[in-house]
């Protein structure tokens, strides 16, 4: 198959067919999207994983679309009518709408309005008026036909007037106009290119669906409308409050036919211009409106998941503490902050309740508690759940009068509730409680995130836009992605990461991870990466795809703690001995490894690209691409909505970013929206250029709405806290002091893009 699409591939994706062909026959043989990028720079030109999975992508695509042709043919073999010339059209045609295009005249179909004029025996007076030569006297001809009838299912039909004849007629060409695959190319694209989307609201549905109201009249064309906005006019379609159509220009559409079809001014032509009329209104306008809402369906579908899939891998790579022993701390009023402390190997070592703020002898107990604690166990840091108290109890905490080297971190808690009643919760803890659960799952995100983080369905962490509105089975695939790219990079330490954790590595999956777990706790910690193929069902090509990505702290082969592949440990072994000393002494000795002379290992299969990186490595063995952890604290006094005033500057911590703007957590319990045009002095077209999920910022306070729960924050070095509503804008009715002005989401022009997307927000969909 790839030898077949080799050259489209290289032309759409801008690789050259050597990389294309290696990508394609390494991918076949199982290598995953890390390794290939990691380790076989050399067969594929060095391509990135970007490249890789594209490449990936469009050979899956490609074979979708060769399976679907070979139905075709045989269908079309069966029924005994493909031609040469058919199966040529079949076997050129490069896109799935251009092959059902030619597959269309001939596909089975149920009886139609054409089918049932052909039975009455229409077709010949069809093919007179299709003709349209001036002297044809359409009446005349059809008089004769007056009277035809069949019998269907025991009921008579017939023609019984000259239009009824006529019609009939047009029947059979609306479809035949509908069938022609020049027609539906053309129409195809002034959907495309020329489309309007228009949304209104369906009478009687204008208080229920009041958080659609900038749509509930509402145009721009399709082509550069803003992927959140066409997915939020969608809900409201799919909620039952708004009627949505795409259409093009109708003079347009009609035109386009009657330059194809229609010949001269006859009376035959006139025929044939009612039946194009007839054709685009009830059959391929509606057909065209379906593909051109898939295409900007998926398009918007791709950006937003592309928007989600950015947001995810900046929260699994943020950075992690590391191994320290730690509090875990999820907060609460009524039942009481639940409290665990954890290893350094984020084991749980105990458990309790403590109740900061129920009065002054609880308070001192709960101290008490905490300070014996700290000191018993040699507490060296505290995670506290961002959630309801989270500030109350970070205040406490901080009271107590810590060693300043132990930090007070607020952790985002998004999803801990998912995870503390999920199946791999209860199989970790079967015995706790799920807010305990919940407590351990803060204190490990503060150690190491992304190896807490694997454990949930990233949709539950809520760094997403319109999640649940896009392809899901694409949302999965784009998301797993993400994760395998993550951990991958990251490396695994083999001897102490849970098996959801190395189900992610290249090369193993759920069945073999916790295969190898089983094997680790009943013969204890791996000493070499060679021992990974005794793990039952773990044989040679998952342990090739596998071993570079797992580390081993103090293992048999010192680099086995690096990202060195096994497979190369010769040439590194075989620098060490030229160089008259050991491995140990090579990652040890800068001027040492200064002094090889790489062209000297370079081999058939080794070349320098790989010689590079593992030079790379012996510099800093095992190194952690993810930045170093800095503590982070919101502002002291300032813990509630009702203590935020206009001009407050405050730090805060990008919690998600979408297409239309940024949320920011400042620490009062509600994320504020810096709106794309609050983003930068500069021009923001795409927020992700400026902010990722994670960052550290310096907000001000634009606008405080306590009735609504809504916080508008800007970045800019000068903000304007003056509330106004730009002339002509939708919604600008809605009084002087409202916030529309900086909660709209459009593509970066304030005042100038539609939709309630707060009330969504807070919905928790995107």
């Amino acid at each position: 198959m790839i030898e077949k699409h080799l050259l489209q591939i290289t032309r759409e994706l801008g690789v050259n067919a050597r990389q294309v062909a290696a990508t394609a026959v390494l991918l076949e043989e199982g290598a995953t999207v890390p390794f290939i990028a990691r380790y076989r720079k050399e067969r594929t030109g060095e391509l990135d994983e970007v490249k890789i999975t594209a490449i990936r992508d469009r050979i899956e695509q490609l074979e979708a679309l060769d399976k679907r042709r070979e139905t075709i043919i045989g269908s079309l073999a069966e029924r005994k009518l493909l031609t040469t010339e058919l199966e040529v059209k079949v076997e050129m045609a490069e896109t799935l709408a251009a092959l059902e295009d030619i597959y269309l005249p001939f596909k089975p179909r149920k009886r139609t309005r054409a089918t049932i004029a052909k039975e009455l025996g229409l077709e010949p007076i069809a093919d007179l008026l299709w003709r349209q030569d001036p002297a044809t006297d359409p009446e005349a001809e059809a008089a004769p036909f007056v009277g035809n009838s069949i019998e269907v299912d025991a009921k008579k039909s017939s023609v019984e007037t000259v239009a009824q004849v006529l019609a009939g007629a047009r029947d059979i060409l609306a479809e035949r106009i509908n069938d022609d695959a020049v027609a539906r190319a053309q129409l195809r694209s002034l959907y495309l290119n020329k489309g309007v989307i228009k949304s209104t609201v369906i009478s009687g549905k204008e208080e229920g669906g009041a958080k659609f109201k900038d749509y509930f009249d509402w145009s721009e064309p399709a082509a550069t409308a803003p992927s959140h906005r066409i997915l939020a006019m969608r809900r409201g379609e799919t909620e039952g409050f708004l009627y949505f159509r795409l259409t093009p220009p109708e003079n347009e559409a009609l035109g386009s036919l009657y330059m194809l079809f229609v010949k001269g001014n006859s009376r035959a032509s006139e025929q044939v211009r009612l039946a194009c009329d007839d054709c685009l209104k009830r059959l391929v306008g509606f057909a065209m409106e379906v593909e051109a809402r898939g295409f900007y369906k998926k398009q918007a579908d791709e950006e937003a998941i592309r928007v989600f899939a950015d947001n995810l891998r900046e929260l699994l790579l943020a950075s992690p503490l590391g191994q320290k022993i730690t509090l875990g701390i999820d907060p609460g009023f009524r039942t009481g902050c639940k409290v665990v402390l954890l290893d350094r190997q984020g084991k749980l070592l105990a458990n309790e309740v403590i109740y900061p703020g129920k009065g002054r002898n609880d308070e001192l107990e709960t101290a008490e508690a905490i300070l014996n604690m700290v000191r018993l166990h040699k507490v060296e840091a505290i995670a506290i759940g961002n959630g309801t108290a989270s500030r109350e109890t970070e205040a406490f905490i901080k009271k107590l009068g810590l060693p300043s080297s132990i930090p007070v971190v607020v952790v985002s808690e998004s999803g801990a509730s998912i995870y503390s009643a999920s199946e791999v919760a209860r199989e970790e803890f079967p015995e706790l409680d799920l807010t305990v659960r919940g407590a351990i799952s803060i204190g490990r995100r503060l150690m190491d995130p992304m190896a807490e983080l694997v454990k949930l369905d990233p949709k539950s962490i809520g760094v997403g836009q319109y999640q649940h509105d896009v392809d899901q089975a694409a949302l999965k695939r784009s998301l797993d992605d993400v994760i395998v790219s993550c951990v991958n990079r990251v490396g695994v330490e083999l001897n102490t990461a849970s098996r959801h954790l190395l189900a992610y590595v290249s090369g193993l999956n759920s069945r073999t991870a916790a295969s190898l777990v089983a094997h680790r706790d009943t013969s204890g910690p791996f000493k070499s990466r060679a021992e990974l193929l005794k793990v039952a069902g773990l044989g040679p090509k998952a342990f090739e795809q596998a071993a570079g990505f797992l580390r081993i702290r103090g293992g048999a082969h010192p680099l086995d703690a690096s990202a060195v592949h096994p497979e190369r440990y010769a040439i590194v072994d075989r620098m060490a001995s030229d160089l008259g000393c050991t491995v140990s002494d090579l990652l040890k000795d800068s001027a040492k490894r200064a002094t090889i002379k790489l062209d000297a290992y370079v081999t058939s299969e080794v070349g320098l690209p790989t010689l590079k990186d593992i030079m790379a490595e012996l510099a800093k063995p095992g190194r952690d691409p993810r930045e170093q952890f800095e503590a982070f604290s919101f502002a002291e006094g300032v813990e509630k909505m009702e203590d935020l005033q206009p001009g407050l500057n405050l730090p805060g911590i990008v919690t998600n970013v979408t297409a239309f703007g940024a949320f920011v957590d400042i620490g009062v319990h509600q994320d504020g929206l810096v709106h794309i045009s609050q983003i930068s002095d500069e021009f923001v077209k795409n927020p992700a250029d400026f902010l990722k999920v994670g960052q550290r910022v310096q907000a001000t306070v634009v606008e405080v709405d306590l009735s609504r729960n809504r916080i508008a924050l800007s970045l800019k070095t000068k903000v304007d806290l003056t509330p106004r509503q730009p002339k002509g804008a939708p919604g600008s009715d809605r009084g002087k002091g409202d916030m529309s002005r900086y909660l709209r989401h459009d593509s970066g022009k304030p005042g100038t893009g539609g939709g309630d997307w707060f009330s969504m927000a807070q919905e928790r969909k995107f």
